[in-house]
């Protein structure tokens, strides 16, 4: 008689151990890991580009890709350490890549470690690397819809990013749908909206990751 065997559970299983490992690892050196999950062409590197310029403590970021280095590129004109992770084909990133990675990565005395995952909006949310928190990086070109389209991803998030708020004046977005959609999935998350190349909005974010600092220090 067939039997069905539940081969993505083993290979959640044999991840997790890394994400624990990183987890120890970045508890003790008291490093906030932040994980920005978010589609293709949503911002996420625009909004890690501006964060880096204004974010008052020692960073690092591992940026995640299907293929080439043009992020971490971009990142590295900052003046922030960076490595990068092609996943050849996968779409996401997984722990014991990150893992590798930060033997390149100086965690000692770092404060924020962000990693950008693979543009998407599902598989990356599914699989913990060991981060404190998901963070739901969404734009207002994608459209208002995206939250209950991909609810786990928004249950999961510690903070939802509205980008590209300057172009609402220009785009049929309903905001009150987004985010009581978003509310309705996870009450707690923080909501901020940001114009990534104006600064708007900026402050409120980097205000959120320096409370996240604190309190895991606490």
């Amino acid at each position: 008689m067939p039997r069905k065997i539940n081969i993505k559970r083993s290979v959640l299983a044999a991840d997790e151990e890394f994400a624990s490992k990183i987890r120890e690892k970045l508890h003790k050196e008291g490093t906030l890991m932040v994980n920005l999950i978010g589609s293709p062409g949503a911002g996420k590197t625009t909004l890690l580009e501006t964060t880096l310029g204004e974010i008052p403590f020692s960073c690092a970021v591992i940026e995640g890709d299907v293929a080439t280095s043009r992020d971490a590129e971009r990142i590295s004109k900052t003046g922030t350490p960076v490595v990068q992770i092609n996943t050849q084909g996968g779409c996401h990133l997984e722990a014991h890549l990150l893992w590798k990675a930060l033997d390149e990565i100086p965690t000692s005395g770092l404060d924020v470690l962000f990693v950008e995952n693979v543009g998407n909006l599902v598989c990356p949310a599914e699989f913990d690397l060991g981060e404190d928190y998901k963070v739901a990086v969404c734009s207002v070109p994608e459209g208002p819809d995206k939250p209950l389209k991909y609810p786990h991803l928004f249950h999961e998030a510690g903070a939802v990013v509205l980008t590209k708020v300057d172009l609402i004046p220009y785009i049929d977005f309903d905001g009150d749908l987004f985010w009581g959609d978003v509310k309705k999935l996870n009450p707690l998350a923080s909501c901020i909206e940001v114009a990534s190349l104006t600064g708007k909005g900026i402050d409120a974010w980097t205000d959120l990751l320096g409370r996240w600092l604190m309190e895991k220090r606490q």
